[in-house]
């Protein structure tokens, strides 16, 4: 994405232009006067991820304003500043159409079921109703600017239908190329088919030419007699810019200020979204037993928690709240005393120097997602411990445990071992701490959003120049039988 590039003269790779298609845009809207609006840069792992695409490859952004408009007028008006102002496109959708669509399809119904939670799953037909209407939307928005020959990249489960719909838009002979990446995992088929619109949701999918993941089999499908590439690309950061960020004075003054505050003791500190998914009371209660049967840890060891504030007008959300604030409350109380407060619990959003500067300061990190992407913030730490050589307990069922071997493997359900993974980590020696510090980072530095955005893209534009050839990750070796699906007998697998 570029400053003043607009619809009418879209990037290029080549002869191909990379239009990019997402939920939401990249920036934060707010409106300061009639008709005119101020945007921020927004947050989250997609805009991170992307950010380091950005510097080194041009493409428009499609995504939703979430912003309730008055009248036209102020539609063109947004829709001309953001083409001038962000390279974005503008996708409206009507406000109910939006919110059953986001919060009553996409965070209700498809959220809970990739994650494993299959009690949360509520189908509403109301609210799929609109889901097919917000990706018809979509589809609409961006065929008026599709060009013969575009690199078309879709991304997450909000918009899974979009590929299907968008050749329907544009015709059977349309050349562009699809990918699509989802930002999560995808559910095993005997979670996957009690969504009763299954077939709707995986048919959109695979009307794609690309499908990647941060955990998949490197495997193609064949559907509707044609070949659909399937491929893992773990997702990355930008690790430069945080360590421009920490030779930043502020920062650095920041960082002197927390390690006064901690004199003496270890930190270990988690940063989440107070979602159900991201293990925090699994979290809290590991750190309970850690000072319950290692005494001598209490009041040399704290826990700082922060838990980044999300859909709390959810039921399920409050629930959550209610329990990770009682579970702070008893600890607190367990442990604590004047001169020493166990979990310093930040229920807010911090300020990215505040990030950084309380990464660097820590010892410990944990992440304890019971099912999760990638999760960045382990990527994160990593890049703030060049000094510390901080220890990174890590879920097993976040995506990055793949990629960081010199973490210690936890299951976030079994608190003994949790326990005993935090009481490793705090007594781990200087020697090994390097050692796991430098296969970590050696991985950071070198798998960065950028490349993660070049490979998927150039991956994409190889498919479009070269479609009968093997993918780049089945040329050393023999590619196997594509996979087909019999829709006669769908039960949310392939055979």
């Amino acid at each position: 994405m570029s400053k003043n590039t607009s619809s009418a003269s879209l990037a290029t790779l080549g002869d191909s232009r990379l239009l990019l298609v997402s939920n939401r845009l990249p920036v934060a809207i707010k409106r300061t006067a009639p008709s005119t609006f101020a945007f921020t840069p927004g947050s989250g792992g997609l805009i991170s991820g992307l950010s380091g695409l950005s510097k080194s490859t041009e493409f428009v952004w499609y995504g939703w304003p979430a912003l309730e408009l008055d009248g036209e007028e102020e539609k063109v008006a947004l829709r001309e500043q953001l083409a001038e102002d962000c390279g974005a496109v503008p996708v409206y959708l009507d406000g109910e159409v939006g919110e059953k669509y986001y919060n009553g399809f996409s965070n209700s119904i498809l959220w809970p079921l990739i994650h494993y939670h299959p009690g949360e799953v509520v189908f509403a037909e109301e609210a799929w109703v609109a889901y097919q209407a917000a990706n018809r939307e979509f589809a609409r928005v961006v065929a008026r600017d599709v060009r013969e020959g575009d690199l078309i990249w879709i991304h997450d489960f909000h918009l899974m239908l979009l590929p299907a719909m968008l050749r329907e838009e544009l015709g059977p002979d349309f050349n562009i190329k699809i990918g699509f990446f989802l930002h999560t995992p995808f559910p095993s088929s005997e979670i996957y088919r009690i969504l009763p619109v299954r077939k709707e949701i995986l048919s959109g999918v695979l009307h794609s030419d690309l499908i990647g993941g941060l955990q998949t089999t490197m495997r193609n499908v064949t559907f509707k007699n044609r070949t659909v590439n399937v491929g893992a690309f773990p997702i990355g950061i930008q690790p430069e810019r945080f360590a421009q960020t920490l030779s930043e004075e502020g920062v650095r003054k920041r960082i002197l200020e927390l390690q006064r505050t901690f004199k003496r003791r270890q930190v270990m500190v988690g940063v989440d979204r107070l979602d159900y998914v991201k293990g925090v009371p699994q979290k809290l209660k590991a750190f309970e037993q850690f000072l319950t049967e290692h005494p001598e840890y209490v009041g040399k060891v704290v826990l700082v928690q922060v838990a980044i504030p999300t859909r709390g007008e959810v039921e399920e959300y409050q629930n959550l709240r209610a329990l990770v604030n009682e579970l702070v409350g008893r600890i607190n109380g367990k442990f604590g005393s004047i001169e020493y407060t166990p979990i310093h619990f930040m229920h807010q959003t911090v300020s990215f120097e505040e990030l950084l500067a309380l990464y660097a300061v820590s010892d410990v990190c944990i992440v304890a997602s019971t099912r999760d992407g990638m999760n960045l913030v382990s990527f994160e730490y990593i890049a703030c411990q060049a000094a510390r050589h901080g220890i990174m307990i890590l879920s097993e069922f976040a995506g990055s445990a793949e990629s960081l071997a010199g973490s210690i493997i936890v299951n976030p359900w079994d608190t003994d071992a949790m326990a005993r993974a935090m009481e490793a980590a705090v007594k781990m020696g200087e020697e090994e701490r390097k050692e796991r510090f430098e296969s970590m980072n050696a991985y950071v530095q070198n798998n960065t959003s950028a490349f993660w955005g070049r490979s998927f893209v150039k991956e994409l534009k190889r498919i479009q120049t070269e479609p009968e050839s093997s993918p780049w990750w089945l040329r050393l070796g023999g590619e196997p039988s594509p996979v087909k699906i019999d829709w006669r007998n769908y039960d949310g697998g392939a055979s």
